[in-house]
């Protein structure tokens, strides 16, 4: 069943000097197995949101539900919400504690309450979806690279078999390799698990290639939720909001304006080069 947030509100350091509105009226609706991308600029809401999802911050207005349930139910699980919606935060050094890999990742099973031998099935199974090998399961996470790090954040996220994938800023610092590593191995896991994944990312060029839809927030509101086509007609107002469209976009409506009868919709290279192609053979 899908998350649904009705009316969420959010305030920080409420009836103080500080009292900062970071969430206002947010109503969405996150459908099983979507790939969602949200996206906006630095202190847009983004973060303060996905906490919500997991219980890690409760709203000061209106109603979230998880499988049909009021999350804020006094008698609602919340640590049966954390082991089904998973949060991959930003930096990894900040869900990493253990001596190993394999401990790290199998302490969430274990906190389950399961069977030795559930945990060992779920841990070495997580390792091996992110693309680890078993050479790294005696490991310390704290000497491996950011990208590996990575890697063993999600699977200690994943060891717990969660139905929503949420992911912070999770290429933040890789070089381009690293970051292609960790999208397409997201983007398996998604379409062989069937797991919903909401994305938080600065690169239009990456919600675009993978998101089936695109949250964009603004001073602590959404302005738009569509398909990546859709938002991505808006590029003047996102630019207004401090975002852009990815370049293929603006290289689109460049070859339009020169009178070249392309469409302009495109959003990843390989849309581009098809309309191109076609053009041209027209």
């Amino acid at each position: 069943m899908p998350i649904i947030i009705d009316k969420l509100q959010y305030v920080y350091s409420p009836q103080t000097a500080y009292e900062k509105h970071a969430l206002k009226d947010i109503n969405l609706v996150i459908n099983d197995g979507e790939f969602v991308g949200l996206i906006g600029h630095t202190g847009s809401g983004k973060s303060t949101l996905i906490q919500h999802l997991n219980g890690l911050l409760r709203s000061t207005g209106g109603k979230i539900y998880f499988n049909g349930q009021d999350i804020y139910e006094k008698d609602f699980n919340m640590k049966y919400l954390r082991s089904k919606v998973g949060l991959v935060f930003q930096y990894p050094e900040h869900q990493l504690f253990e001596t190993t890999v394999y401990k790290d990742v199998s302490f969430g099973p274990k906190n389950l309450g399961l069977d030795q031998l559930e945990v060992d099935m779920r841990t070495y199974e997580a390792i091996k979806m992110v693309g680890l090998g078993e050479d790294m399961i005696d490991a310390s996470p704290f000497e491996l690279s950011g990208g590996q790090k990575r890697r063993v954040a999600i699977a200690g996220v994943l060891a717990m078999k969660p139905e929503v994938l949420i992911l912070d800023e999770p290429t933040a610092g890789l070089d381009p390799k690293g970051r292609d590593e960790i999208l397409e191995q997201i983007n398996k896991l998604h379409k062989e698990s069937n797991i919903t994944i909401v994305l938080v990312s600065h690169s239009m060029e990456d919600v675009a290639k993978y998101a089936d839809k695109l949250i964009v927030m603004n001073k602590g509101s959404v302005v738009f939720q569509d398909t990546p086509h859709k938002v991505f007609e808006h590029y003047k107002e996102l630019e207004m909001m401090g975002l852009a469209a990815p370049q293929v976009t603006y290289v689109m409506h460049e070859l339009k304006d020169r009178g070249i009868p392309v469409k302009t919709d495109a959003t990843t290279i390989e849309e581009a080069r098809e309309e191109i192609l076609k053009c041209l053979l027209r």
